[in-house]
């Protein structure tokens, strides 16, 4: 067990030998009580917070009523107006100063993170690394994503075109459980750095974290109004954000999605949705097995398969089957499991009821119908209450639950093929389209391959760090995986409102005094004639 920093958050608890082989760990009470004092919350209302490790209070969290939602949108749009006049660089310098704050408090935010989420410490450390890559790579590209472009105009030497990018105004962020610090403030803070105000609502299950980026956004200079933080169930605070929003960003599910989107509709404005997914690993006949074994496993198992780009579907060449499922499943049998915030867990629990009931069922279908367990299967109460074996399954067929929809927790299906194009084919069944991997040893081959996926991200002997690790790509999904992009020039210029202005020098678009329109139509015919003789655009 990581033991807590000095002057951190946390303290021993009573030990537990039946659920955690060291200590356990509470939050402080003060601690809490200084994150949860962010929350607009004029009701008195407060609900009971617990870890998903063992069931262990955390605290109690503050709910904000809508009348809370509608003031910090005023507050919100107060800080904006000014924030919009702070110069991009003063922005830029803020965010290389968030940078530095994450890393500087790494074991404090991997602690809660795990306390909150019950991940393994490893994959909350991958939230840390990925939100200061995030801060350091709009630090250092938002003005060059932002500057006024110059653009060829209508007519050389006479239209002068530019092209800026202006803030929308307030942007509504909805983040999900299952990467509480790494989704709660990834979309924010571009939206930041492109002159907007920020209203977030992480998901209730796991708001500590959450506002622990908005403490360390206040830290690195950001103003408190620009990023406030919002508790309480959607069907109490989701209408007045929505009213209030003038973008969404959200990430989680399909369904919701969907409703997200409609709603969006009704008002005409923007969103941009990072939903489910079941994905796809291709494992070709050239493929290093024992790389691709272990590809598998993080891919797969990694937040308990609580990852909208993990491995739920792995397709495995004939001529390599055989090898693959041999490692894959030693390498699975091998992963430990426990109740504990240490390093050397390698995988955590799922993060409630709800999860562990959608696994045992998916399993339960499958198993009934035909399919063959590999490894895994089990529930393990003697661990904590959400705990789950990594799970493999054989034999999975389209009548079973897990085969087309998304389980979202640590079960995988493997597949046998023959052919490559109906590997392909076989990868792009269903509705979804947000990542894929393929392996082999032939990078170009794979590269050619990932163009007749259907999948917003596709990585080559890597089943998801290589293109989300990589903040200059843009990253999110096709088809029912969702809306619009995070990451890269497309993460920051969704929240912006694209402007063009155009200035006329000399000459009026319009026949000079005395020039009939019929002779000007003749002469503009001409132009664009030699125009196109010139190659102009």
């Amino acid at each position: 067990m990581t033991a807590s920093p000095a002057s951190g958050p946390l303290t021993e608890g009573p030990h537990d030998p039946e659920h955690d082989p060291g200590a356990s760990y509470a939050l402080e009470r003060s601690y809490v009580t200084q994150l949860t004092a962010r929350i607009p919350s004029t009701g008195g209302r407060t609900v009971d917070h617990v870890s998903p490790i063992s069931g262990q209070p955390l605290g109690s969290i503050p709910q904000s009523e809508p009348a809370d939602v509608e003031q910090a949108f005023v507050r919100a749009r107060a800080a904006q107006r000014a924030w919009a006049t702070v110069p991009v660089a003063q922005r830029q310098e803020m965010l290389l100063r968030l940078h530095d704050l994450i890393l500087s408090r790494r074991e404090e935010i991997c602690e809660l993170i795990c306390l909150e989420s019950g991940k393994a410490r490893k994959d909350a450390f991958l939230e840390v690394a990925h939100l200061a890559m995030t801060a350091r790579y709009y630090g250092r590209t938002s003005a060059a994503h932002l500057r006024t472009q110059r653009l060829p105009g209508m007519f050389p030497g006479l239209t002068h075109v530019e092209l800026n990018r202006v803030p929308k105004g307030v942007v509504g962020i909805i983040s999900p459980w299952n990467y509480p610090f790494t989704l709660a403030l990834c979309d924010g803070i571009p939206a930041l750095a492109a002159g907007n105000a920020v209203i977030s609502k992480p998901d209730a299950q796991t708001i500590l974290t959450g506002l622990i980026g908005a403490e360390l956004m206040e830290q690195a200079g950001f103003p408190r109004d620009l990023w406030q933080v919002m508790s309480g169930p959607g069907a109490d605070i989701g209408t007045p954000m929505m009213a209030g929003a003038d973008y969404i960003c959200f990430t989680g599910s399909t369904k919701t999605g969907k409703l997200i989107a409609a709603q969006c509709a009704e008002r005409l404005i923007g969103c941009s949705l990072e939903l489910g997914g079941k994905n796809a690993m291709l494992v070709l006949r050239d493929a290093a097995v024992e790389r691709a074994a272990e590809g598998a496993v993080r891919g797969s198992f990694s937040n308990s398969g609580q990852l909208c780009i993990s491995m739920e579907r792995i397709f495995v060449a004939d001529q390599v089957y055989d090898r693959f499922v041999e490692r894959f499943v030693a390498r699975t049998k091998a992963m430990s499991l426990g109740a504990s915030t240490s390093w050397e867990v390698d995988m955590g629990t799922l993060i409630s009821q709800d999860q562990l009931d959608t696994v045992e069922a998916h399993l339960a279908d499958a198993v009934a119908k035909g399919a063959t367990v590999l490894t895994g299967g089990k529930h393990r109460p003697d661990l904590g209450p959400y705990y789950f074996e990594p799970t493999v399954l054989e034999g999975v067929t389209p009548d079973m639950t897990c085969f087309g929809t998304e389980t979202f927790g640590p079960l995988v299906s493997l597949y046998r093929f023959q052919d490559e194009s109906e590997a392909i084919k076989r990868a792009n069944d269903g509705s979804y389209g947000l990542n894929a991997s393929v392996y082999s040893r032939d990078g170009a081959r794979a590269r050619a391959m990932a163009r007749h996926l259907k999948a917003g991200t596709v990585n080559v002997n890597e089943p998801f760090g290589a293109a989300f690790g990589s903040l200059a790509a843009p990253m999110g999904g096709m088809r029912e995986s969702g809306l619009g992009r995070r990451q890269g020039a497309e993460g920051i210029w969704r929240y912006t409102e694209a402007q063009s202005v155009g200035t006329q020098r000399l000459l009026p678009i319009t026949p000079p005094l005395g020039l009939s329109e019929e002779k000007y139509a003749a002469i503009m015919t001409t132009s664009l004639r030699l125009l196109k003789k010139l190659g102009r655009a």
